[in-house]
């Protein structure tokens, strides 16, 4: 079987790579065998005519079915309209073998045409078939037979290559989603690296300021804060490693812990408070984003010398009292992926200028999570 694209006349989608081709259609021209047959002995005349007739007949029909599925939509539409014209034509004329091509006629019309033209062609062309075998003296039998045949042959022609088309743009639609899938799956994954890296670089940068304030005046807390660096280090380094499998270990306690220490490296004075019932595990994760990114921005850009976390269920408020206005947060990608992560759970990030003074940033989350 030839496995050449199928014909989508009204700009459909491909069909199933396995969908029928040209060569699977070609063979049908075999039901001209009956008026070969009877042009060879002799019972359609003048015999001239009918093979005339029927070469004309197997070259529209090849050509119909080749333009079809070639996409050529006026040359197919043509020899399809030739075909029909020599089929009626000799039909009327010559009667007897040559109504056995009027299935074939059916076939044709459910490779070329598609929507609602199919569907009048295969409604009509029966009719047109009970007249010219009426009008030849064809029996109430052979008229339903031949009647029956023409429709069937087209209905379940257009009705393969439809479904056909459908299978092909299932396909085609499960392949996007999976391209789709794999994109969020990539925008996940920077966004967790850009957390994660930025909060403990930013620690990191804070304590080697510290440790090259205090290599000669103080030895002793310098290597302290070697030794902090080198902890949040391969904390990070473990961090990556959970994000590339797509979990984290670690509480949200563990993650204040961190936050007051990375505060207090930077010389900002922490206030942690908690109340409320503890969150589930789905929770914390989400809430420890939030304190690694409202943390991450204090150290970075607040210049504030006093910080507030403050827990109260699944509502985290993080408060700080530097400059007024909103912290730059490398053109937002941290707060906009903050706020994505949170509204795919259904929650929310508010951040902007506190009231008081300072910068605000709120993360809810809905008890379902």
């Amino acid at each position: 079987m030839v496995r050449t694209p199928p014909p989508s006349l009204d700009g459909a989608p491909d069909e199933a790579p396995d969908a029928p081709g040209v060569g699977a259609f070609l063979p049908f021209v075999l039901l001209a065998v009956g008026a070969i047959w009877e042009t060879v002995d002799g019972s359609l005349r003048p015999g001239w005519l009918s093979w005339a007739g029927l070469a004309a007949m197997s070259a529209l029909y090849a050509l119909t079915v080749i333009m079809a599925f070639r996409r050529r939509t006026v040359p197919a539409r043509l020899a399809l309209a030739g075909l029909a014209a020599v089929v009626f034509g000799l039909s009327i004329v010559l009667g007897g073998g040559w109504y056995y091509l009027f299935p074939l006629l059916g076939v044709a019309c459910g490779i070329t045409l598609r929507g609602r033209a199919v569907r009048v062609a295969t409604a009509a062309l029966p009719f047109g078939t009970a007249l010219v075998v009426s009008a030849g003296g064809g029996s109430l039998e052979s008229i339903l037979a031949f009647s029956w045949g023409t429709f069937s042959a087209g209905l379940v022609v257009a009705v393969i290559l439809h479904l056909h088309m459908v299978i092909g743009e299932l396909n085609q639609t499960r392949q996007r989603l999976a391209e789709a899938a794999v994109a969020e799956e990539r925008l996940r994954f920077s966004r967790d690296l850009h957390d994660l890296l930025g909060h403990t670089l930013s620690v990191i940068v804070v304590k080697a300021e510290a440790v090259r304030r205090l290599a000669r005046r103080d030895p002793g807390q310098a290597e302290r804060q070697a030794a902090d660096i080198e902890a949040v280090g391969r904390q990070a380094l473990s961090e990556v490693r959970e994000a590339v499998t797509g979990y984290r270990a670690g509480g949200l306690a563990d993650e204040l812990a961190r936050a007051r220490d990375a505060l207090a490296a930077a010389g900002v004075r922490a206030r942690i408070r908690r109340t409320g019932p503890p969150p589930a595990a789905q929770a914390e994760a989400l809430l420890g984003w939030v304190v690694r990114e409202g943390v991450t921005n204090i150290i970075r850009h607040s210049g504030a010398t006093e910080a507030e976390i403050d827990l109260a269920g699944l509502t985290l408020t993080i408060r700080d009292n530097g400059p007024d206005g909103p912290l730059p947060t490398e053109g937002g990608s941290g707060l906009r992926g903050l706020a994505e992560r949170l509204g795919q759970a259904g929650g929310s990030v508010e951040a902007g200028p506190h009231p008081g003074g300072g910068f605000q940033l709120t993360a809810t989350l809905p008890p379902s999570v």
